[in-house]
């Protein structure tokens, strides 16, 4: 049987979510639990996008296929058991034999929080503390630059193609905590974080807002290849239908 399911994962402590030889890793943890529920083979799970070390996941998206005898509710709770504290596994379903997040995926969407006010213990893990006042208004105008369909090579490492379409990027507040939400088909490596640092630098006055655009345009690593730590961002949603273009298989690490 082929499931699918909604995976969520503290990254702090992981190397990313891919699995990787001598180190901890999301797509590990979930195997291993896997391996324990077959006899002790490897089932293999394949997933949406790939995450690098640091970064969180509330919306990651997985696929397997199970040979053994528990029922979709049975596996979940087994997931619940088998899991370490920082791994969840939520809405496990069935799905068609051919089901493959990554080609199925219509858009990601990624949110990389930043707390701009007084030290918060709790939210050290999960974003990125800044004191300084940020201009919220001005990076939600530079970042409007960022929308549509661009050669992103600026903002990303470059694989074969750099061609890529963002659907949003939206800045808000709400009180000390500042979003940025990112929607795309696909992302480089390393983009997400690198159009943060960008906007950042908009938002504390350190560079002008027309300047993102014109790194955009310029197509050389923008503002010396600047990228925001990994631990302020999250991916929130996988938004799944119809079967996605090649496009699609170059994710956000």
């Amino acid at each position: 049987m082929r499931y699918r399911a909604r995976v969520e994962y503290d990254g702090t402590d992981f190397s990313g979510s891919q699995a990787q030889a001598g180190t901890r890793t999301v797509q590990g943890e979930l195997e291993a639990a896997l391996a324990a529920l077959s006899g002790g083979r490897r089932v293999r799970v394949d997933a949406a996008g790939r995450t690098d070390a640091g970064v969180h996941a509330t919306g990651q998206v997985i696929a397997f296929t199970y040979a053994g005898r528990l029922s979709a509710t049975e596996l979940a709770r087994a997931f619940d058991a088998l899991l370490p504290p920082d791994v969840a596994v939520r809405d496990l379903r069935r799905v068609p034999a051919g089901f493959h997040p990554r080609h199925d995926a219509r858009y990601r969407e990624y949110r990389y929080s930043v707390w701009n006010g007084p030290r918060s213990p709790l939210r050290e893990r999960t974003a990125l503390w800044i004191k300084v006042p940020l201009d919220t208004a001005a990076m939600a105008r530079a970042a409007s630059a960022l929308e549509g369909r661009h050669d992103f090579r600026a903002f990303g490492a470059a694989d074969r193609g750099t061609v890529r379409t963002l659907h949003r990027v939206r800045v808000r507040r709400d009180g000390h905590l500042v979003t940025i939400d990112v929607r795309g088909d696909a992302f480089l490596r390393g983009m997400v974080r690198r159009i943060v640092a960008a906007l950042l630098l908009v938002g504390r006055g350190e560079t002008e807002e027309a300047a993102v655009g014109a790194a955009l345009a310029a197509r050389r690593p923008a503002f010396g290849g600047a990228s925001a730590p990994a631990k302020g961002l999250c991916l929130r949603r996988v938004a799944l239908g119809r079967p996605a273009g090649d496009g699609m298989r170059n994710e956000e690490r």
